[in-house]
């Protein structure tokens, strides 16, 4: 089988697309597929065993270069799959005449709107909204280029539930959750914690550094239990307000902001710590709540999105309802002044996540091209 995979972000870009769209397309190698990958970067990927070819960002026509090259690729290719660029994606595949399959993985519109700051509210609110001229374009073109998707893959039924109220059809589009990542080999806690320069109570955030994290919430939570620490890494555009955020609150020292991580140094991150905070006001299915649990490390985070799915409050992690720092903190309390409690999680942690394996998960996506791919 010949695949296009179809990325707006790649390694070492941070984010779960990034990171799904390379560790799948070195997957259907390793599996003897034909892989090629089409992606933007702000300079050229490093070169891996397959193709990647990139539009670069700074160029004012990127959208419409993306398309295109999409369109060049798909040519030589038996199935496109896209994990973002959906609209781009689905031009270029419907120029060349090739099947789509595409992983959603967030309402980008909602995001975009976020960002720009014309909506404050949260993603369900966001779905009752009918918007200016120009929300209602963004979602009849996302709803079109979806619509002409072969299939749809949903990390999360909250996120499936949302999309069907976009015209879906039920039978295209199912769930398949994030993968657990490849555990390498590790040093011992107590390494790595030298390594990071952890010590005492510790908690640890990995992710872009965007709006939806509300990383605000988690200072003023940290601000109300003494002596605990939070490791940050990830960049993005709120990082510099946040570390202004951080000293406003007294927490010097006690917040740490260790920019962008590979993967394997978040997982060691993760290891090391406690357990994984989690303050996002939104959220689909995070990739670093599940690569926290499959190393071992609770969970504390606000019931958003999906995230309820895979985190089970009391038994894998700790769950708070949103932009509530004072729940927050006393989820974090309890959690550190409980040893039972903390021992019990920790145990249940990578248990929980057994059946979101790289290779079962990434399986299932190869059979959903394979079907893809037949008249």
């Amino acid at each position: 089988m010949r695949v296009l995979v179809v990325s707006g972000i790649w390694p070492p870009d941070p984010g779960g697309p990034a990171s799904h769209a390379s560790a799948f397309a070195s997957f259907l190698h390793a599996r003897g597929h034909s892989v090629e990958v089409v992606t933007t970067a702000d300079t050229a990927p490093e070169p891996r065993a397959y193709s990647v070819s990139c539009v670069p960002r700074a160029w004012r026509t990127r959208h419409l270069r993306s398309a295109l090259l999409v369109r060049k690729r798909a040519r030589e290719a038996d199935v496109v799959y896209a994990t973002s660029m959906i609209r781009r994606a689905a031009v270029g595949s419907r120029l060349a005449r090739r099947p789509l399959v595409v992983k959603l993985v967030s309402d980008e519109v909602f995001e975009r709107m976020q960002r720009e700051g014309r909506f404050s509210g949260s993603l369900d609110d966001f779905q009752r909204v009918r918007g200016n001229a120009r929300m209602r374009f963004l979602r009849a073109t996302r709803d079109r280029a979806l619509q002409g998707a072969r299939h749809v893959l949903s990390p999360s039924e909250y996120l499936r539930r949302i999309a069907l109220g976009w015209g879906l059809e039920q039978a295209r589009i199912s769930v398949l959750p994030n993968t657990t990542p490849a555990i390498p080999s590790l040093p011992s806690r107590e390494e790595l914690r030298t390594e990071l320069e952890l010590e005492g109570d510790s908690l640890a955030f990995a992710g872009r550094l965007g709006i939806q994290k509300s990383l605000g919430v988690a200072f003023e939570a940290l601000a109300t239990v003494p002596n605990v620490t939070l490791t940050i890494a990830g960049d993005g555009p709120e990082r510099e307000g946040l570390e202004r955020r951080a000293t406003e609150l007294g927490l010097d020292g006690r917040v740490r902001f260790l920019g962008a991580l590979p993967r394997d140094g978040v997982l060691r991150l993760f290891r090391a710590a406690d357990a994984s905070l989690l303050s996002s006001s939104w959220e689909n299915f995070p990739h670093t709540v599940v690569e926290a649990l499959a190393v071992g490390r609770p969970v504390i985070a606000t019931s958003v999105g999906g995230v309820p799915e895979v985190v089970h409050d009391g038994e894998n992690g700790l769950l708070v309802e949103p932009n509530d720092p004072n729940a927050l903190g006393a989820a974090i309390s309890r959690f550190f002044s409980d040893g039972d409690l903390r021992r019990r999680l920790a145990d249940a942690a990578a248990p929980s996540v057994a059946g979101y394996a790289e290779d079962a998960v990434f399986a299932r996506i190869e059979d959903v091209l394979k079907q893809a791919t037949e008249p």
